[in-house]
């Protein structure tokens, strides 16, 4: 059989560029920080003393660092859950043959488009104690005045539901590009056969989407661990009381603030493994539902 590519290198130099990448910004990282996360590091990192694994030992006993688990646990399965729901029911309605939908698609895509940074700014903005007007509503509309700035289960919450609004233009256009593609053929048929609107969208177009919403589970997945760094830091530090404080935010503090490098080193490989093996059995248990046509 004749070889595709005459030249037996031209493959591996069309990869090389994607493998250079990961090795220097995964790989040769990681092994750094596995590295520094067996030694205590002097503030200056001229000084390293050989603790061996003592950095994990504590790290895992450590009530703060559980608090922050299992916020983040709380911050996570909020995006995912909440996230892709609201996002699959904002694109079904875009996806209707509205006068002006393309305004309404452009308008629930944009929040993607700004940097956390930015995002957080907005909601803070929004739910200023003193100035926003979203306080000034739930206030008129319920005679309670909301300082999330004090109250930390309340900040967890807002800081958690602007996180999803960050992310719901990304989930949206994946749904939109997926409901688009579901063949009218189907859906026509089980018409036919009596389904009604929810039944022909439960048993026919959300197993179709499939793929997009197994492929969406683990982006915000991801993002719910490593990408709101950014938000928190603008809207609350990790605060109030370290409510908001969730796993990122916590190796930064250690890390760059606290300067107890090797402590921050062994959360970080913590925090990629156990997203790793997560991500793993994601794909192993949801993986199994998804319907590929």
């Amino acid at each position: 059989m004749e070889s595709r590519f005459p030249n037996r290198l031209l493959p591996y130099l069309l990869v090389l560029p994607s493998l250079v990448v990961v090795l220097v910004f995964l790989i040769v990282p990681s092994i750094q920080s596995f590295y520094l996360s067996l030694f205590r590091v002097s503030p200056f990192g001229n000084v390293l003393i050989f603790k061996g694994l003592r950095n994990f030992v504590t790290l895992l006993g450590d009530p703060a660092y559980l608090n922050s688990l299992i916020r983040s646990f709380f911050f996570t399965g909020f995006i995912v859950v909440v996230g892709l729901s609201v996002s699959l029911g904002l694109a079904v309605l875009a996806n209707l043959p509205l006068a002006g939908v393309d305004i309404y698609r452009t308008a629930l895509i944009w929040p993607f488009a700004l940097s956390p940074a930015v995002a957080g700014t907005i909601w803070a903005l929004l739910v200023d104690p003193s100035t926003g007007p979203i306080t000034y509503l739930v206030e008129r509309a319920t005679g309670m005045r909301i300082n999330w700035m004090t109250n930390g289960d309340l900040a967890l919450l807002i800081v958690t539901a602007a996180a999803t609004w960050k992310m719901l233009g990304y989930n949206v256009i994946f749904f939109l590009a997926g409901l688009q593609n579901v063949p009218k053929e189907l859906l026509e048929a089980a018409h036919m056969d009596g389904a009604g609107t929810f039944q022909r969208f439960w048993k026919v177009t959300f197993p179709l989407l499939s793929p997009t919403t197994f492929f969406l589970f683990i982006m915000n997945s991801l993002y719910g661990f490593f990408e709101v760094f950014g938000l928190i830091d603008v809207m609350t530090q990790g605060g109030p009381g370290k409510a908001t404080d969730i796993l990122v935010y916590k190796l930064y503090e250690d890390g760059f603030v606290n300067f107890r490098t090797g402590y921050a080193s062994a959360q970080s490989i913590v925090l990629f493994v156990f997203v790793a093996i997560l991500t793993i059995l994601q794909f192993r248990f949801a993986g199994r539902k998804v319907f590929y046509r």
